[in-house]
């Protein structure tokens, strides 16, 4: 049977789908992917963060099964061709028109950020739980916009 991309009980059911092939997955409490600042400033942007208690589970495991990520907090340096695969794996919820799709909006922010500039650097930020150590300044700064 296709996956259903177009309700968000289908979108569901794949992220359920996606989640079980990732040994140990445990979905964050709060992640985003940001970049570098355009300037020499060390301040980091994340277009989108998804905070606790956020509907957004997708995404997550979308990111975290092209990262090899399965649970705690963790700061991932993301490439150019791994968020654009993220991108394309993600795409196809678009159909589900009774849903927004923040993160991918983010996403496409973020590598229009890095095509313009490509001494940038993407992001992906998993935090697990709010009380873990800080891991990263990705990480603290994420926290700060929770």
């Amino acid at each position: 049977m296709e996956p259903d991309w177009s309700t968000p009980e289908g979108l569901a059911a794949i992220k359920d789908a996606l989640a079980s092939t990732i040994d140990g997955w445990e979905p964050p409490v709060a992640y985003a992917v940001g970049i570098s600042s355009a300037s020499s400033s060390p301040e980091l942007e994340f277009p989108h963060v998804n905070a606790p208690g956020g509907r957004h589970a997708l995404p997550a495991v979308v990111l975290a099964k092209l990262l090899g990520h399965a649970n705690g907090s963790q700061t991932y340096d993301l490439s150019r061709q791994q968020l654009e695969a993220a991108v394309e794996t993600l795409r196809p919820a678009e159909a589900c028109t009774t849903l927004d799709h923040p993160n991918l909006a983010a996403w496409r922010t973020v590598l229009a950020g890095l095509d313009a500039n490509p001494a940038r650097t993407a992001y992906a930020v998993f935090v697990a739980d709010l009380d873990d150590p800080v891991e990263s300044e990705a990480d603290a700064t994420l926290r700060t916009l929770l």
